[in-house]
């Protein structure tokens, strides 16, 4: 355990940072995980539904550097690439 004030404070911000960063991830998870989902469904309509919402999802993640801003991209060109081969 830290002896200092300061370190105190920090190990308990890092708890609660560490919780709410955990959280987002599984957000992001699922959402990914819905869109594959329909994909795998073969229904293109709730899939492209599915994608939007995810996308917001995955910006508003990467935005706040939970995931790196070029993994987001590369997450949401993936999928948006199985939909558009769904046809």
């Amino acid at each position: 355990m830290a002896n200092i004030a300061s370190a105190r404070k920090r190990a308990r911000q890092s708890v609660v940072r560490n919780a709410r960063n955990t959280s987002m991830r599984s957000t992001l998870r699922t959402a990914i995980k819905a869109v594959r989902k329909a994909i795998a469904a073969g229904d293109k309509s709730v899939a492209q539904q599915q994608f939007q919402a995810s996308t917001c999802v995955i910006d508003r993640i990467a935005d706040k550097k939970i995931m790196h801003k070029n993994a987001a991209g590369r997450h949401k060109s993936r999928l948006a690439a199985a939909i558009k081969a769904m046809s």
